[in-house]
């Protein structure tokens, strides 16, 4: 019985130690910041594993799938998924947000200096584009390599599909990426202790200072967002006992991606999550490679949370009108940086550039210290999400008694 338990739940009871023990130490001890390299060890092991592993499951999902037609169904169903939830939860934040004032207008503000801000053409190119092949072999050009492993990936099915000898290399490179990455794994609890060590005993105080109110109404919104709405989307799809297998696999990848606050570090955690749950391959394969750049719960949530406070403090009305555009603008300009911890802070600055052109040196920093105090619980929600999106996927794709025929078999 104890062997039993130590099989299941081994991983998620030692990666649960090292983050309260990560949480101890940072509290105690101002001088954690100096564990952040046994983290970055982790993220960066994961970084490496990563890029390749986005490329070989996708382009061998579609090249595997039975049908062009079929790989089309999945992603056209994973599409309208993410965009789905994004609204919904933005839409729960600006109803907050508006119940709730944010500031009481006696901050003091910082000047700074921005970046020129992209043209839209330029970033349309770099989004979905790289100018050379081997710049796609980087986790700062995720967005561009799926595209690739996309059109790849159709171009297999092309040529032969599943039965061909490319397809099966595919799923074979596959498998043994899997393999390296519960390698990597083992070594996650002390990437954990460190790195939450680190974020405790650099934003410990901050948490207390003058954004207070707003970090936590975000973090407290992230949560009950995940508690109440997940079990609604898993029961959606997975039907009957959907919430309760959710719950039993949802801790990992809610670990994985507060503490690393990475949606593509979080990939590997949630494949392994969704074929353990009984999600398909084909399934799994598409929806959560793309969920790490395009699933946008959390930074739906974020971008009204900071534009609403940016308002408040300028003492402008944040009309629907206004949060609708923000929530476009913020998925769209965060798309292709969510893979990266902090987003690189182009989310910020479109945000800033389009609604506070006078106010930029002003709004760009503050703007940028809120980013980065929400982007745990922001990427917690935007990559558990993408194993929740799953059960809905499943749904379309598999049939909607999918989850209980795994369950019976």
């Amino acid at each position: 019985m104890k062997k039993n338990f130590l099989q299941k739940y081994g991983f998620v009871f030692f990666m649960l130690i090292g983050i309260i023990a990560g949480c101890i130490t940072g509290a105690v001890w101002p001088g954690a910041t100096c564990l952040e390299p046994l983290g970055t060890v982790f993220i960066n092991l994961m970084f490496c594993v990563v890029v390749p592993m986005v490329f070989f499951s996708i382009s061998s999902a579609i090249a595997n799938t039975e049908s062009v037609k079929k790989a089309g169904k999945v992603m056209g169903t994973t599409i309208m998924t993410f965009f789905a939830t994004a609204g919904i939860a933005a839409i729960i934040m600006y109803v907050i947000v508006r119940l709730i004032p944010l500031v009481d207008n006696n901050y003091s503000f910082t000047q700074g200096t921005v970046d020129e801000p992209l043209s839209l053409g330029n970033m349309i190119i770099n989004f979905f584009t790289k100018p050379d092949f081997i710049e796609l072999w980087s986790r700062r050009a995720i967005l561009p390599l799926i595209v690739a492993a996309i059109l790849f990936g159709f171009g297999v099915q092309m040529n032969g599909g599943k039965e061909s000898e490319v397809a099966k290399l595919l799923s074979k490179i596959t498998d043994c990426i899997l393999s390296t990455v519960k390698i990597i794994t083992y070594y996650a609890p002390i990437g954990f202790f460190g790195f939450f060590a680190y974020l405790v005993a650099t934003y410990g105080p901050e948490l207390i200072g003058d954004y207070s109110k707003t970090l936590i109404i975000y973090y407290v919104v992230s949560f009950l967002y995940m508690f109440i709405f997940f079990p609604i989307y898993a029961q959606f799809g997975g039907g009957k006992g959907g919430a309760k297998v959710m719950f039993k696999h949802l801790f990992a990848p809610s670990a994985v991606a507060f503490g690393t606050c990475s949606s593509v570090a979080t990939i590997p955690t949630n494949m392994q999550e969704a074929k353990d749950t009984g999600v398909s391959k084909e399934v799994y394969d598409i929806v959560l490679p793309l969920g790490a750049t395009m699933h946008m719960d959390g930074s739906s949530m974020s971008a009204i949370i900071k534009v609403a406070f940016l308002f408040a403090l300028f003492g402008q009305d944040f009309t629907t009108g206004r949060a609708i555009l923000a929530i476009l603008v913020a998925v769209f300009s965060s798309v292709a940086m969510s893979g990266i911890p902090g987003g690189g802070g182009t989310g910020e600055l479109v945000l800033c550039t389009i609604f506070f052109p006078n106010q930029l040196a002003i709004a760009y920093p503050i703007a940028i210290a809120l980013g980065n105090l929400i982007d745990p619980p922001a990427t917690m929600v935007n990559a558990a999400g993408d194993y929740v999106a799953t059960f809905i996927v499943s749904k379309y794709v598999d049939g909607k008694d999918w989850l209980q025929k795994k369950l019976k078999s």
